[in-house]
């Protein structure tokens, strides 16, 4: 099989794109905890969660279509900050993830 050319291949996203990604993959979460989360603390996890994603977005470019492997690397690195920020528990923080992300 032909490899995809050059002009088929997406290049990274823009801040704008993760942003809102971040955002809606932590809505989803917050839906699956079946928990209230006030809205500052979403935007901080946010917040945290964007940079994260930014500090290692060629690893996250690289493995965009193995979701499995970004949820490790989510549960890995940011889940337990947000936990600790939300003051949820990791393991049911990082289930409602994996649920909502589809990983």
């Amino acid at each position: 099989m032909k490899p995809q050319s050059e002009k088929y291949q997406a290049g990274y996203p823009t801040a704008r794109k993760i942003r809102r990604a971040c955002n809606q993959e932590l809505y989803r979460t917050v839906k699956r905890l079946k928990k209230w989360i006030p809205k500052e603390r979403i935007q901080q996890a946010e917040k945290l969660y964007f940079q994260k994603v930014t500090l290692n977005l060629p690893w996250i470019y690289e493995h965009y279509s193995n979701r499995k492997a970004l949820a490790d690397w989510w549960d890995e690195n940011v889940s337990g900050e947000i936990a600790e920020l939300w003051e949820v528990d990791r393991a049911k923080l990082c289930a409602a993830f994996r649920e909502a992300f589809g990983g």
